[in-house]
């Protein structure tokens, strides 16, 4: 599985946030854990749905995320 078949979106559930493999467990919640320092091993025994993949997924996703081009006027 991919990182893009990992991370759903669907309007009706949590806001149309992504979420992960169509559960109700937002790419936000994840990565906030991780941004808390609390260990994967610690997350995936806390939700056991998850897998380590999924975790990797996130993170994935969000750096996909901030990989943006950034325009700029040219001066004249």
């Amino acid at each position: 599985m991919t990182t893009k078949e990992r991370i759903t979106f669907n309007p009706n559930q949590c806001g149309g946030r992504p979420c992960i493999r169509g559960m109700r467990i937002r790419v936000k919640d994840v990565l906030d854990l991780l941004a808390a320092k609390v260990p994967e091993a610690k997350i995936l025994a806390d939700y056991s749905d998850l897998e380590a993949e999924d975790i990797q997924a996130c993170l994935e996703y969000a750096a996909a995320q901030r990989d943006h081009p950034v325009l700029t006027l040219a001066a004249r």
